[in-house]
């Protein structure tokens, strides 16, 4: 039997494994909730609170799927924020999955009214909490905080940004209707308001701790952004609350430290709605100047409280090393500091530019690597240091640089060779023989001053010389060439290459945000690492052959298999690709319909370019643009409904050409009684706003006049403007058949 140990490591890989790619959270928590239900041993159940916590808290899970998931986990969450005796970081954890799943099972509830079950298990685990909000340790206190904001700005109506799209507008009571069977707002927004007050009276409160104040502070700044109509309220409390009521006690350190959380907690909340892109029409004004003012009564009661309890300043001592006068007992080695503007020379040999502005002699200075500081800390720490010097010093050090590096530039320069025997002490020699300093080897070193430079440093004794260049020189590494790949085994690898490709589309699907920016014509097609560059990547894969790859002039070949394979093997791997694309828009047409409209444009791009670039007549050029369209089309088709009125115009009027045959397979949709409506308006459509085919059009609208009785009533309004005549015609006719 396993182990606590191996399931907690089993249980570990499942969490890894969501953390890499969010779209198995839905797979991985029906799976592990089992493992975790009240009766497991406390460890298991320990983490998979934890982890419940985790994934509600997701932004990468998304809504719809992580709706789904918290109705599976409701009973599991219930039953151990209910199980006795109580584990608190099982509770910590429970409490902050149920914040995160309030919302979901708000908005389930509201699409399901008659599923009483459901909402009572939430409003079980709600009441739970609230009890707890009183009486817990401080740290499932600070959870029920967050819940409790949760619960507020769920049942206060919000703003509804597009009534039509309720699944993308902000969870609140206002998209609960008035007859509503479980959640009645007349209940709830009572509720709401009475928790907001229990909120706010924690400020009010001597005995709240500072972790208790920090939180609700926290939590009231969300509640200012997300629901203006109770933020003049907040605002008010907030204005109202002083952190520093326990000053008068005696000022331990702790207290101390919690007043100083308190005030810099209310300073923080007051300067973010200040600092709002756009303030409220609820903070403008007379609100905004009382928070200003806030913010700076706090500063000024912060430093007299500072001011009353700060010790006796330390007596000024240097900054670069110890006392002369005072610390000459600790036997610590105190550095000469410079008299009098006087700084060290540079020692002999090659110096770099750090050495050249170096002007300290401070160990800890030196080696300190200024580069892991970011450039913005950089930047705020030198300006008021810089305005603060002295200018008599500071020119100085600058004087001092100057004369360094015209000692430097006025001096020859040194070889590589003089520079390695600097280094190695070699010129230096006591004893020597005159013949012997006389006379220079006709010796040119083969490495240059780097890498000698680099071999000196790796030196571990300055007595070794760097070691001699070999006398044979190595050649340059090849990797071999790989063996050419046969025909079965190209295509085997483009099948690979698609599938993945196209695995990856289908993942970002569910990832695709809402809301896209339209960045017009001045961009690249493919600029970011998203779905719409993956589709123009494997739109032109399909419908651009490679160019430029081949020879300037290619021999001629005496036979023609060679070109007639190549040319099917090409063909072949854009096919694929054409078929592939063909079925991920069929399978999910009404969200994919832009892409087949990008890979048409790009086939009819394609069909007008291929023959001029093959203009020296090698043969004739495949069309491809017609035939997709019309497969697409017709792939599509047996799925349009009344409702895709939309979605068929769209494709019409964007692709670059429509050809009589397409016209024909719009008009068959008239066949379904339930498509006339459709079909008229999409070729009244036509007619309107895409003058090239509005003649095909109105063709299409005159023999549905003529051979359709469901289609006749709206085709004859539309001829009526466009061709009078044929129904003036149709008349004549039948007066003079009745006479």
């Amino acid at each position: 039997m396993a182990t606590i140990a191996d399931k907690i490591a089993n249980l570990d890989k499942a969490r890894s494994l969501v953390l890499s790619d969010s779209v198995y959270y839905k797979d991985i928590i029906p799976a592990i909730l089992p493992s975790i239900d009240p009766n497991a041993q406390v460890e298991l159940r320990r983490w998979g609170a934890d982890f419940l916590a985790e994934a509600f808290a997701s932004p990468t899970f998304a809504q719809d799927k992580k709706q789904e998931a918290s109705l599976r986990a409701l009973d599991t969450l219930k039953g151990l924020l209910e199980l006795q005796p109580e584990d608190m970081d099982t509770a910590k954890s429970v409490v902050q999955a149920a914040s995160s799943i309030y919302p979901l099972i708000f908005r389930y509830t509201i699409s399901n009214p008659n599923d009483s079950t459901t909402w009572q298990k939430m409003a079980a685990i709600k009441s739970n909490i609230l009890r707890r909000m009183d009486s817990a340790v401080p740290g499932i206190r600070i959870c029920c905080i967050k819940f409790i904001q949760r619960v507020v700005q769920t049942q206060t109506p919000g703003l509804i940004a597009d009534p039509r799209r309720p699944e993308q507008n902000d969870i609140s009571i206002a998209l609960v209707p008035r007859d509503h069977p479980l959640i009645p707002p007349k209940t709830l927004e009572p509720e709401a308001s009475g928790l907001l007050d229990r909120l706010l009276s924690t400020l009010q409160d001597n005995e709240s701790t500072a972790l208790i104040v920090d939180a609700t502070l926290c939590s009231l700044g969300v509640l200012v952004r997300a629901r203006p109509s109770i933020a003049p309220k907040i605002v008010s409390a907030v204005l109202n609350f002083n952190p520093f009521r326990q000053a008068d006690r005696p000022m331990t350190p702790t207290l101390k430290l919690e007043i100083r959380s308190m005030e810099r907690t209310a300073k923080c909340f007051s300067t973010s709605i200040l600092k709002m892109t756009k303030i409220p029409q609820h903070l403008q004004g007379q609100t905004a100047q009382r928070l200003e003012q806030h913010i700076q009564r706090l500063q000024q009661m912060r430093q007299e409280i500072d001011g009353g309890s700060r010790k006796r300043a330390a007596p000024a001592e240097p900054t670069d090393g110890l006392d002369h006068a005072k610390r000459q007992r600790l036997g610590a080695e105190v550095p000469t500091p410079t008299q009098g503007g006087v700084y060290p020379p540079l020692p002999p040999g090659p110096h770099s530019v750090a050495q050249l502005f170096t002007l300290t002699q401070d160990a800890g200075a030196t080696s300190f690597d200024v580069q892991q500081l970011p450039i913005d800390l950089i930047v705020r720490i030198l300006v008021p240091i810089i305005g603060a010097l002295d200018k008599t010093k500071l020119d100085g050090a600058v004087n001092a640089v100057r004369s360094r590096y015209l000692q430097l530039t006025a001096a020859p320069p040194i070889s590589a060779l003089g520079a390695a025997a600097a280094a190695t002490g070699l010129n230096n020699r006591s004893g020597g023989d005159e013949e012997d300093d006389d006379y220079e080897p006709d010796y040119e070193p083969t490495e240059d001053a780097t890498q000698i430079m680099n071999k000196l440093d790796n030196t571990s004794s300055p007595s070794v010389l760097p070691e001699a260049p070999p006398e044979v020189a190595l050649g340059p590494f090849r990797l071999p060439t790989p063996s050419p790949m046969s025909e079965e085994e190209t295509e085997a690898c483009g099948k690979v290459t698609i599938r993945r490709v196209f695995g990856t589309m289908a993942e970002l699907d569910e990832r695709a945000p809402a809301k896209t920016t339209q960045l017009g014509f001045n961009r690249l097609a493919a600029s970011n690492h998203d779905r719409d560059a993956w589709v123009t990547m494997i739109t032109r894969l399909a419908t651009r052959p490679s160019a430029g790859l081949e020879e300037d002039n290619p021999p001629i070949k005496s036979e023609d298999d060679y070109s007639s394979n190549a040319n099917r093997k090409r063909r072949s791997l854009n096919d694929m690709i054409r078929d592939s694309l063909y079925l991920y828009v069929v399978e999910d047409f009404r969200r994919r319909l832009g892409v087949a409209i990008s890979w048409l444009n790009e086939e009819w791009y394609n069909d007008r370019v291929q023959p001029l670039e093959n203009g020296d007549g090698s043969g004739p050029v495949p069309k491809h643009y017609e035939k997709w369209a019309l497969k697409v089309l017709d792939g599509i088709v047996p799925y349009i409904d009344a409702n895709d009125k939309s979605r068929v115009i769209q494709y019409l009027s964007e692709i670059p050409e429509l050809t009589t045959n397409m016209i024909d397979r719009v008009k068959r949709l008239a066949g379904d009684p339930e498509r006339v409506a459709l079909t008229t308006q999409s070729l009244l459509y036509l007619a309107m706003f895409k003058p090239p085919v509005r003649d095909m059009a109105i063709d299409a609208l005159e023999d549905l006049w003529r051979n359709n009785a469901e289609a006749r009533p709206s085709a004859a309004k539309m001829l009526k403007r466009w061709r009078p005549h044929v129904l003036e015609e149709v008349s004549t006719k039948a007066a003079e058949e009745f006479k």
